[in-house]
């Protein structure tokens, strides 16, 4: 079974400016590697962070260095008028799979409300290039976008939740929930099940959030949902990320448990390893 982690962040300056994340100055690739190794994750999917604007070319960088280990979610400008052609050779770049965008706070948020950036969803799906989104309280926005661009494969971030931006926890950090479930019945809609430890106020095995996990599960089944950590916010171990899912989710069938853990986020995003 190959574990492929679908969102970790690797830089070398700055501190992140979300503090829930590691506060160091550094977390590299070599580092990474040697974390990954040690908990048996084959590869991961780089997120570029906006806090060290050498992220870009430290995650290239990575996909040189150790091939088929690494690939990239990278971004261009929302407000840039050249980003949609910029898209049409997008995935032509060395280990590039798509585009990552949040849409937490304005003016990111509104212009995605108003319907400003349906030229850049219409060019990712003219270019085969997928989205994936951290969204919370505009996830209503990607059931209407999924509906107008159904060739575009749009996955949400961290269980649809804000991720390390908010203190809530168990309970009251997955209110979003039934929204979240709704976007289950568009077919190019899915979900990253990434940094559920995080949002826990629990001990390993985080049995609230396995109820969460569950109901992502049923709505969404195995071929739209996507183990991944966003390692350097986690309370515990990478290895405690990947037992919690193999090891601790009874209702996880074997097969189950290759999509879920890599076969479905490889074939989602189109990372042929």
């Amino acid at each position: 079974m190959q574990i492929i982690d679908a969102q970790i962040h690797v830089w070398g300056s700055g501190l992140p400016s979300n503090p829930s994340h590691w506060q160091v100055t550094s977390f590299s690739t070599d580092e990474a590697v040697k974390m990954m190794d040690e908990a048996g994750v084959h590869g991961a999917v780089i997120h570029p962070p906006s806090w060290d604007p050498g992220a870009d070319e430290m995650a290239f960088e990575a996909v040189r260095t150790y091939p088929g280990r690494f690939a990239i979610m990278g971004a261009l400008p929302l407000d840039a008028p050249d980003t949609p052609d910029r898209i049409k050779t997008w995935r032509q770049k060395p280990g590039m799979l798509g585009l990552r965008y949040v849409f937490l706070h304005d003016p990111a948020r509104q212009r995605l409300v108003d319907g400003d950036l349906d030229r850049l969803w219409a060019a990712c799906e003219r270019a085969s290039v997928p989205i994936s989104v951290l969204a919370n309280d505009t996830l209503d926005q990607f059931a209407r976008i999924a509906e107008r661009y159904p060739g575009l494969r749009i996955t949400i971030d961290h269980l649809g939740g804000r991720g390390g931006l908010t203190t809530l926890k168990d309970h009251d950090a997955m209110e979003h929930m039934p929204t979240l479930v709704q976007l289950a019945r568009l077919p190019n809609v899915a979900v990253k099940a990434t940094g559920a430890p995080g949002y826990s106020s629990e001990d390993y095995p985080f049995p609230i959030m396995q109820t969460y996990l569950r109901q992502i599960y049923d709505a969404f089944g195995p071929e739209r949902m996507f183990w991944g950590t966003d390692i350097s916010k986690m309370p515990c171990s990478w290895q405690r990320c990947v037992t919690m899912f193999t090891e601790e989710l009874d209702w996880l069938s074997e097969q189950d448990k290759q999509l879920v853990m890599g076969d479905a986020i490889c074939k989602w995003w189109g990372w042929q390893r």
